[in-house]
């Protein structure tokens, strides 16, 4: 998977950072067939969660109806220095991370 992470490196205490991640996935909701009628099983994420520096800031769950390579943008106020971790898990329990170092001065 091909994960994407676009974070601030650094922020001054208190202020709101805006943070996008997105995965490379298919979203496949089962519903459709392929160009023989043979049905497309289902193939979704079905979490999404950023931590910072231990503590959740934004959870999703995330269900068929939800587009290929999902993209996601949220915000969090800078506290202190910690790292930032994104995990994305599928309807199989599968999961992928990435983490991004921020730096509060």
């Amino acid at each position: 998977m091909t994960i994407r992470i676009a974070a601030p490196d650094t922020a001054k205490k208190g202020e709101v950072i805006e943070i996008k991640a997105l995965i490379q996935h298919p979203m496949e909701t089962g519903y459709r067939s392929d160009s023989k009628g043979k049905e497309i099983p289902r193939d979704i994420i079905t979490e999404f969660e950023c931590s910072y520096d231990g503590e959740t800031v934004f959870a999703a769950n995330f269900f068929p109806a939800i587009a290929a390579n999902p993209f996601l943008t949220f915000y969090t106020k800078a506290t202190t220095s910690g790292t930032l971790e994104f995990t994305w898990t599928d309807q199989d329990g599968e999961s992928w991370s990435e983490t991004h170092d921020l730096t509060v001065e």
